[in-house]
């Protein structure tokens, strides 16, 4: 069903093409290449377990937990544009 000035489809290609942008920055999030054996951020060993589980891995546990929790959630962006969802 389409709304306003929209063709048919296009709120599901909206939605679709919002996840497929989050995908992507998630993609490009992960880590690439050889581990590190000390963490960048405070230089404590990494874990041989966790150098195996996640190749490319730079940061110890707790420097990573600490990074996810600070990170902006990106998303937010408005694709619709519509003037109800602009007032929330």
């Amino acid at each position: 069903m389409a709304g306003g000035w929209s063709k048919d489809g296009d709120v599901q290609q909206q939605i679709d093409d919002s996840v497929q942008d989050e995908l992507e920055r998630a993609r490009r999030a992960i880590p690439r290449g050889e581990s590190a054996h000390e963490c960048d951020e405070c230089g404590d060993p990494i874990p041989e377990a966790r150098r195996q589980a996640v190749p490319g891995v730079r940061l110890c546990l707790a420097c990573q937990a600490e990074r996810d929790r600070r990170q902006d959630p990106g998303g937010g962006f408005n694709r619709r544009g519509s003037k109800d969802s602009q007032l929330r």
